[in-house]
């Protein structure tokens, strides 16, 4: 059975702790998206990291996520960690409480790696999703 979204909450917040610390990320902002997913935010200077947990599919993901000039990038800190050189294979499992820690703590370590890294250019390189974000007058 798929964790619940305060479960998550509180494994995330456990899960990047040190890594917070280490790196001055600001959060962790909790949200309920809907019903199918749970979403945990740290945010840096220049980039967001997104935790998200499929409620229903039992799978989570750390999302990179930065504003271009025009536009926002986004993508998987798995992608952006192979992109860079310095990363393999992530887990994404959360069917189980044991599951749902492992994915984070590999996923994590990867934000750990790619953080000093993270650029628009990479983020393309790995292939970011990338949309207009509405002009702020």
């Amino acid at each position: 059975m798929v964790p619940g979204a305060e479960a998550f909450f509180g494994e995330v917040r456990t899960a990047f702790a040190g890594a917070a610390r280490r790196l001055a990320l600001e959060g962790p902002s909790e949200q309920t998206a809907d019903r199918h997913l749970a979403v945990v935010t740290y945010t840096g200077a220049d980039v967001r990291y997104k935790a998200v947990l499929g409620l229903w599919a039992g799978d989570v993901e750390i999302h990179v996520c930065r504003d271009a000039e025009a536009t926002e990038c986004k993508v998987g800190v798995e992608k952006l960690a192979r992109a860079a050189g310095v990363g393999g294979a992530a887990s994404f499992g959360a069917r189980s409480m044991r599951q749902l820690r492992k994915s984070l703590s590999s996923q994590v370590r990867y934000v750990e790696l790619v953080h000093p890294l993270v650029t628009v250019e990479l983020m393309r390189a790995a292939g970011a999703r990338e949309w207009s974000r509405p002009l702020v007058r």
